[in-house]
């Protein structure tokens, strides 16, 4: 019995040791925890014991007990759906589709209130819309709606909050619940949360928004826009660092951030952490702590030696000289250096958790940045080192392409955000099938979203020219445009469509047109010849009009020098020759400038070229006619270019440019260069030519002198003549430059130097053996 009793003993005393051995800390930490708790009630998330992350985090990073308190993801997304409790809208529920269907997609902007200022940068906004294609002064022919009113700022500590923002809007008689309206903000909620809460409640208005939170995006309904400063252009914008068709060098460092480090507060935790994977040699990461007013009171033990740090590398180098850049949060989801990044050819690293991004529902953000994740931080470095260098190329290609077409101006982020589609709806179950074809017509950013049927797919989106230049109006299959025969398999069709400006006296035609109709006609490639009537009298009866193997149609135009690029019905062909009447070509010419036309579709090729440059003294771009190895641009007089360019200069260009150019003398040529070297960034193809082109006199009176509404005459005197009818044509000439130059924000115009001549042309060889011997014959 006493044995018993002593392995009894014996064994409780061996359990007492190895509890207090193995166990006693734990307990320990749990009575320390406990009276904590006990003392006071924390919120979440406030303090942590460091001990738990000796291996992650300083005691200096950690939130101090006298910081504010930070609402928890469900608290922020509580206060948000309190606010806005339209949280469920989609475009069929929320929108006023029959707006849309009167009298398509107009946008009117509400006049800005007397006494009301609006920033510099919703002024942008404003005249943007305004001077786009969209815009409509009458609001009952409105189908979208933008407020006077800057909502821009919705910060209660910024200077530029508008306060009373909801009595003001709720006064409108066209608010209507927010329904069919379009606001734009770039910076909401306020210290310490960074919520996004308005101030107001927006209704049944779709949102564009920077720094959107997916959590609180309403799909197919909101637009994400990017986050930009107030000096961004408003039109135009400075290209990319990287050139097109150019291999960047290999860059210096592999991964950089330089920017500043908040101490406490939300965005804090993210960049507080970046001095983790800094190793000075191919990664850089500086901070700053040196901004805000208190800084110093929550100044920490790196503080000194990172402001010192920071001042070491300029930011624009770090740029220059890094593959890529790292965009983390900043009290917002969003950031100035994503753009800064893309503009760089800086392939953006993003740690932003639950960030939308920009216009994500058509960009394919996955062929232009890395998408990491603020808790897989430490990560980064070695994920970056695996893509493989040709993938980083491509990388860094499609950055340039994504800032020139969507985000380089003011302008082109504003029409994106117009322009933009999601991904097309299935047919809501409730309407039935005979009902469903009309609705179809009217879904759908918010010009697309009203028409779905329509609307771009995303591969054009991603691919040059871009989405705002691929009008789903004229086609939405990819073999109908001719920027992707190259590189999807497809070819324009093997014939073309001649178009003849004609301002003959009625009653007769002059000998010019009657040859030039034969000579096309003759051509093997043509299909048809298309002669526009540019005169205010009636043209010839059909008799009087020569004999050709091909139809010949007469179109009566309007009399206005903008005619002759519009998408008429009649002109089916991909290619179109435009050609004035008294153009002087060969068969032999015309089908050598088709033949290379089939090789560049996306170019203008033709035969008479002029050139621009630039005046330093006078400050502005010049305009030459003289003969030299220099040429950007060939005159519509003969030349040969896509159909699809009739659709993008008459639907694509605001009414103002057209309107300029039935002001001016020959302008329209130089117009449509223009826009076709800003849609394919390349110069026009001149082809060999028999015989210099010259621009002949045409008579006023041909079309009725004195008529209202005549144009100038189409081929004044060359400007080298000397005249005064040649000096007034080449300063409207010059005058018509600078006017599209400053609209476009810079000059598209491409030079070149190239000219293409048949095989063997010149050369001393038998005429038996040259395909197009003609051209040699004077």
């Amino acid at each position: 019995m006493q044995t018993r009793k002593k392995y009894i003993f014996l064994t409780f005393l061996a359990s007492c040791l190895l509890l207090f051995f193995f166990g006693g800390d734990q307990l320990r930490r749990f009575a320390f925890f406990s009276a904590r708790k006990a003392e006071s009630q924390r919120s979440w998330p406030r303090w942590t014991d460091q001990s738990l992350l000796k291996s992650f985090a300083e005691p200096e990073e950690l939130q101090r007990d006298g910081d504010p308190p930070l609402l928890s993801p469900r608290e922020r997304r509580a206060a948000w759906l309190s606010v806005y409790r339209s949280s469920r809208c989609r475009m069929e529920t929320c929108f006023d589709l029959s707006r849309c269907e009167r009298n398509g997609f107009k946008v009117f902007t509400y006049p800005q209130e007397r006494g009301q200022p609006v920033s510099e940068t919703y002024s942008k906004i404003l005249s943007s819309i305004e001077r786009s294609r969209y815009h409509t002064a009458r609001p009952e022919e409105a189908c979208l709606f933008i407020l006077g009113i800057d909502t821009l700022d919705r910060d209660r500590l910024s200077g530029h909050y508008v306060r009373d923002l909801e009595e003001k809007i709720r006064s409108s008689p066209l608010w209507n619940g927010g329904r069919n309206h379009l606001i734009f903000n770039l910076y909401s909620g306020t210290w310490p949360s960074y919520g996004g809460e308005l101030g107001f409640d927006p209704g049944h208005a779709i949102l564009a928004r920077a720094s959107s939170d997916s959590r609180s995006f309403r799909p197919g309904f909101d637009v994400s826009i990017p986050l930009f400063p107030r000096e961004h252009p408003q039109r135009g914008g400075d290209r990319g660092w990287l050139q097109r068709g150019s291999v960047p060098p290999k860059k210096k460092f592999l991964l950089v951030f330089k920017g500043k480090r908040y101490l406490t507060g939300i965005g804090s935790g993210t960049r507080n952490a970046l001095h983790h994977i800094h190793n000075g040699q191919d990664i850089v990461s500086l901070t700053t702590c040196r901004h805000g007013k208190d800084w110093e009171r929550h100044k920490d033990t790196r503080c000194d030696k990172d402001n010192v740090d920071y001042e070491r590398f300029d930011y624009q180098e770090l740029l220059h000289n890094s593959t890529f850049c790292i965009v983390p949060r900043g009290r917002r989801l969003g950031s100035f250096r994503f753009l800064e990044a893309l503009q760089a050819a800086c392939i953006p690293v993003l740690l932003s958790d639950g960030w939308e991004l920009p216009f994500a529902e058509a960009i394919d953000w996955g062929k232009a940045a890395v998408v990491g994740s603020e808790r897989l931080l430490l990560q980064i470095p070695s994920a970056v080192r695996c893509i493989h260098p040709e993938r980083v190329l491509a990388f860094q290609q499609q950055t340039q392409f994504l800032w020139d077409a969507y985000f380089s101006s003011v302008d082109k982020i504003v029409h994106t955000t117009l322009e933009v589609s999601p991904p097309t709806p299935s047919p809501p179950p409730q309407l039935p099938p005979g009902r469903w074809g009309h609705h179809w017509r009217l879904w759908q950013i918010i010009k697309d979203r009203l028409s779905p049927h329509r609307s771009r797919p995303r591969l054009l989106w991603n691919a040059l020219p871009g989405g705002l230049l691929v009008l789903p109006d004229f086609s939405t299959h990819l073999g109908d445009f001719p920027f992707y025969y190259l590189h999807h398999g497809y070819s324009p069709s093997k014939k073309f469509t001649a178009l003849i400006r004609a301002v003959s006296q009625a009653g007769s035609l002059s000998q010019p047109i009657l040859r030039l109709i034969q000579a096309v006609s003759g051509s093997q490639y043509c299909a048809q010849i298309v002669v526009l009537w540019s005169c205010e009298k009636p043209p010839p009866p059909s008799g009087k009009w020569p004999q050709s193997s091909v139809p010949l149609t007469i179109i009566q135009g309007r009399r206005k020098l903008s005619d002759r690029f519009f998408p008429f019905g009649a002109i089916q062909t991909d290619a179109v020759l435009s050609l004035d009447e008294d153009t002087t070509l060969s068969t032999s010419e015309v089908d050598f400038a088709f033949s290379v036309w089939l090789s560049f579709p996306e170019r203008i090729v033709g035969f008479p070229t002029q050139s621009h440059f630039w005046d330093a003294e006078r400050g502005r771009w010049g305009y030459t006619s003289r003969w030299t190895n220099e040429l950007s641009i060939v005159l519509t007089a003969a030349a040969f270019y896509h159909r699809y360019y009739h659709s993008l200069f008459t639907e694509y260009l605001p009414a103002g440019l057209r309107e300029l150019v039935d002001g001016l003398a020959a302008c329209e040529d130089i117009l449509m260069n223009v826009l076709v070297a800003a849609v394919t960034k390349l110069p026009p193809i001149k082809v060999t030519q028999r015989k210099q082109h010259k621009e002949g006199v045409a008579q006023r009176a041909e079309c009725g002198e004195g008529a209202a509404g005549t144009p100038p005459g189409p081929h004044p005197a060359p400007a080298g003549a000397g005249g005064t009818e040649g000096s007034r044509r080449l300063s409207q000439r010059q005058d018509c430059l600078n006017q599209l130059a400053d609209w476009f924000g810079h000059m598209p115009l491409v030079s070149s130097q190239l000219r293409l001549d048949p095989v063997l042309f010149k050369d001393q060889v038998s005429v038996l053996r040259k395909k197009y011997p003609s051209l040699e014959r004077p």
